[in-house]
């Protein structure tokens, strides 16, 4: 198969497995949440959560991410001198990274399949950030190999990552007052009433 065939599988391989491993982390999110729901809509919540995540993780982001890297492979197979440029080395640790997170959500889709919650609703948002700062540092990485210093550039990619989470840290203390002021108000009416 020609390269850029093969190439091109890889990319698209890579979009889904990281279509995947974004949207599997928002429901284990939605899970957790519906914890805190009464029943009946508690567990009907926490059903179509886990059916959901299901279908996703085994019929998507696994094979995905088994097929992204067996195209990847092949490309190094078929193009072994990638192997000496460090900007490829520096993307490989990324892609190692990746994996490990991958294995962090397999973990985490394991406890929920039996209702087992370890993680907050925002613990999972900043562990959904992780597939981000990854994402960027790979396509930077590939894209400008040679046009820029790989160190600042990981500089650079670390750096985005600490703003990611205190946008986050942001968002957690708006949606709080929300609720507060949310909650103050009810407290009003009632008391009106």
């Amino acid at each position: 198969m020609d390269f850029l065939y093969v190439k091109a599988l890889h990319i698209i391989f890579i979009v889904t497995w990281f279509a995947g491993l974004f949207y599997i982390v928002r429901l284990f999110m939605y899970h957790v949440e519906a914890e805190k729901k009464d029943e009946p809509a508690k567990e009907i919540l926490q059903t179509q959560y886990k059916l959901m995540s299901k279908r996703l993780w085994y019929m998507i982001t696994w094979p995905s991410a088994v097929l992204a890297s067996f195209f990847g492979f092949w490309m190094l197979y078929k193009s072994p001198y990638f192997l000496s440029e460090s900007w490829m080395l520096v993307k490989l640790a990324f892609v190692l990274a990746l994996f490990f997170y991958h294995g962090l959500c397999h973990v985490i889709y394991k406890q929920l399949q039996n209702d087992i919650i370890k993680y907050s609703a925002f613990k999972l948002r900043l562990i959904n950030e992780i597939p981000t700062v990854i994402l960027f540092a790979v396509i930077f990485l590939v894209e400008l190999q040679h046009s820029v210093n790989w160190i600042w550039g990981v500089v650079g990619i670390i750096l985005f990552g600490v703003l990611l989470m205190l946008g986050i840290r942001l968002y957690k203390k708006i949606r709080e007052k929300r609720s507060w002021e949310k909650a103050e108000k009810e407290v009003l009416k009632n008391k009106d009433s």
